[in-house]
């Protein structure tokens, strides 16, 4: 079975570069195919068919993918790219969201069962942070959690070509008081983690199987771990991205987060310096620590 393909962007001396890594080796994407930029890159006719290429030639970097986040090096994958969210996709999500609102749970129970998904705005580039990074808990909010989702990577002629982990912060009592709220629970600077790497998605499908793990340290004692899989979803991958290129344009391309199967119960909430950890065996684990002020 051959390796898949994984893209990410890392800190080589004074530039920003891309590296593909296949199995154990690593190579330079610039060398390898004259392209540097993801947003260059998901401008090709096939962004897929340019990797796979890429990927043939010997590896040019004498690193590995651990070395390159140990060191601080690898980057959120992502330069130009708008990130958006789908939200009610899971039925664990749809509880929860029925739960915390004042007045507006019904919007919730209605959104799920019907044709049209919810989805929003989420973060420009300036508000996401990569591996190591540390995401915002919101100073005016008392309720904040962490939501582990698989993010679409979705190029400007709307294929989805690969798939990345987001963390969609949350202000929880923010959005409860009123729907209307929703952007201000969701959208402020470092609310957005996405990474390690983009898994290229070599063969198109509706849906993928991923399974997505979370759980949150403090100090030196777990305080929350679930687990979910994309099976569960509600909605399909392809769906998702159909509606969210519907009389849209994204000529940079996109990221679309699908959506939560992970909530902590709602005794829980996010402290600074807590530990989170989300991972899918096929895409790897995305590390972050939460800050507030």
């Amino acid at each position: 079975m051959t390796e898949p393909l994984r893209l990410f962007r890392y800190q080589a001396r004074n530039e920003i570069r891309l590296g593909l890594a296949r199995g154990g080796q690593i190579l330079d994407v610039a060398e390898a195919s004259g392209f540097n930029s993801l947003s260059a890159w998901l401008s090709l006719p096939d962004p897929v068919e340019a990797c796979r290429r890429a990927g043939d030639n010997p590896p040019a970097l004498p690193l590995s993918l651990a070395e390159l986040e140990v060191s601080g090096r690898l980057l959120p994958p992502l330069d130009r790219q708008e990130v958006w969210a789908a939200g009610v996709t899971y039925l664990r999500s749809k509880v929860a969201r029925m739960e915390e609102s004042a007045g507006g749970g019904t919007f919730y129970d209605r959104v799920y069962d019907a044709e049209r998904p919810e989805l929003f705005f989420k973060a420009t580039p300036s508000r996401v942070v990569g591996p190591g990074g540390s995401v915002r808990i919101r100073t005016d909010s008392r309720w904040n959690v962490p939501e582990p989702e698989l993010a679409l990577l979705i190029a400007p002629s709307g294929r989805r070509v690969g798939y990345t982990l987001g963390n969609d912060m949350s202000s929880r009592d923010i959005e409860g008081a009123n729907p209307l709220y929703l952007p201000q629970a969701k959208v402020y600077r470092e609310s957005c983690a996405l990474g390690p790497v983009i898994l290229i998605e070599e063969e198109p499908r509706e849906h993928r199987d991923f399974s997505i793990r979370m759980s949150i340290s403090r100090g030196d004692r777990s305080v929350f771990a679930g687990e979910t899989s994309t099976a569960r979803m509600k909605r399909r991958f392809a769906e998702l991205a159909d509606y969210l290129m519907r009389d849209n344009l994204f000529p940079e391309g996109a990221f679309l987060l699908t959506g939560t199967g992970i909530i902590p119960p709602d005794d829980f909430t996010l402290e600074p310096g807590d530990r989170i950890e989300i991972e899918a065996p096929e895409i790897g684990t995305l590390m972050n620590h939460a800050v507030c002020g």
